[in-house]
């Protein structure tokens, strides 16, 4: 599967007021200058568009509409080609001159387009972003734009200088040695997990790794060369078996306002730290995989991000 981890480096050029969690503001603004530069006819539903097979903007934010699931899959939805990694800091009030980074990771051919992306960020800086100051929101610009060790935009130049394609490779050839092994697994980001119908405030391995189960799947099936050809039924009855030494998960509030919906929504989801130990080898390579896309529910938001570290 192509993938694209794509540093974004700016700079507030005036006062700005952002939440604690940044995911919410930074999506929702992105969607607005995107379909501003993207749209033609922008009363027009996108469902309902005859330029829908062929618009970023569609595939971007209305995936479900844009992108067909072959009948013969077992998907019920389509996962979006993005993500939007919001700094991960505590700090909510920027003054002009104060500098930012955040990533956008970039799944399958939408790898491609990603000059819409970067004009799109120019026109989210004009746009501002966060609660008003001084009757306008916070005003910036983007600097620089990096992937895979490379700079291939500055706003100096105005150019893109795209290098080679990333890949992200997953081997269906996984088994495991029988040998037992610690493995701590830090929540950076809220983890929306449902199972059962509910979201859980908990983590069982097992339900863990039906999460990426479904996560690697969906998108490798969308974006790569196809479904793996793995034991999922046997993966999941093997990670009952894996037990929990050390848990420090949390479940963290937050709430975010949908312009669709007119309404602010609450998106929990849990944080922390939590250690597992048991025959975990065949999992490591799906964990890896996972590590770099995100899992759960509102990916997009940047939730459902996590680190993985082998103890032993």
């Amino acid at each position: 599967m192509e993938y694209g981890r794509y540093k974004f480096l700016c700079k507030f050029n005036s006062p700005a007021e952002l939440p604690v969690y940044k995911g919410s503001t930074f999506r929702g603004v992105f969607g607005i200058a995107l379909k501003n530069i993207i749209c033609t006819f922008k009363n027009n539903e996108c469902n309902v568009c005859l330029l829908q097979p062929h618009c970023i903007y569609a595939l971007v934010f209305e995936t479900h509409t844009a992108v067909s699931i072959p009948k013969e899959s077992k998907l019920t939805s389509v996962p979006h080609p993005f993500v939007i990694v919001p700094p991960l800091t505590n700090q909510t009030r920027y003054q002009a001159g104060d500098p930012f980074v955040f990533h956008i990771l970039l799944f399958g051919n939408i790898n491609q387009k990603i000059s819409y992306f970067i004009y799109a960020l120019n026109q989210m800086g004009e746009i501002g972003i966060g609660k008003k100051q001084s009757q306008q929101r916070g005003k910036f610009e983007l600097l620089k734009v990096e992937t895979a060790g490379h700079t291939i935009y500055t706003a100096s130049e105005q150019k893109i200088n795209l290098k080679n394609k990333v890949v992200l490779n997953f081997s269906e050839d996984i088994k495991s040695s029988g040998n037992n092994i610690t493995v701590s697994l830090n929540l950076e980001t809220p983890l929306r997990l449902k199972f059962k119908n509910r979201l859980h405030a908990d983590l069982p391995f097992h339900v863990l790794v039906r999460a990426i189960l479904r996560r690697l799947s969906s998108l490798l099936e969308c974006y790569g060369k196809g479904e793996p050809d793995i034991d999922y039924s046997g993966l999941v009855k093997r990670a009952r078996k894996i037990k929990i030494i050390e848990n420090n998960l949390k479940w963290f509030d937050w709430k975010r306002y949908s312009s669709r919906q007119k309404e602010k929504m609450l998106m929990g989801g849990i944080t922390g730290t939590i250690i597992y130990k048991g025959e975990l080898e065949e999992y490591i390579p799906m964990l890896e995989f996972c590590q770099k896309t995100h899992i759960g529910k509102q990916t997009a938001f940047g939730l459902g991000k996590f680190s993985i570290e082998v103890l032993k």
